[in-house]
């Protein structure tokens, strides 16, 4: 699965954007953009003894919908792979995890305009 560059360039200041906030809420960063034959995983984060996987999404237009909706049922299940395959390929393959969703909208010059966080937002199937 590849991304253009233009995609990878305007989701930069979301995913920054999303760092400092999780940040600024004690999170801490253990990872970013975790590639896998499943796809990628923005942000690996700690919250206390909880792996947490984040998912970014973020928009300057609300043209192609909000990002809440981008979480897609196909995107749920590839993100749930890549988080498995990350906990096995890991030191403590049992631990605790969870995947959020942080949906951001940006304004034209890349400022954060709003900001939602979404714990557990993919649940195991």
């Amino acid at each position: 699965m590849s991304s253009s560059p233009f995609s990878r360039l305007s989701g930069a200041p979301g995913e920054e954007a999303a760092l400092r906030f999780l940040l600024r809420k004690g999170y801490r960063l253990v990872e970013r953009n975790v590639r896998s034959r499943w796809g990628e995983i923005d942000l690996v984060c700690r919250s206390g003894a909880t792996l947490v996987f984040v998912e970014v999404k973020s928009r300057r237009s609300l043209s192609a919908g909000h990002p809440l909706e981008a979480l897609t049922p196909a995107k749920q299940a590839r993100l749930r792979r890549a988080a498995f395959l990350y906990m096995m390929r890991s030191e403590h393959p049992k631990a605790s995890y969870r995947i959020d969703l942080v949906a951001i909208i940006l304004d034209q010059e890349g400022r954060v305009k709003e900001i939602t966080h979404l714990e557990n937002a993919v649940e195991d199937e």
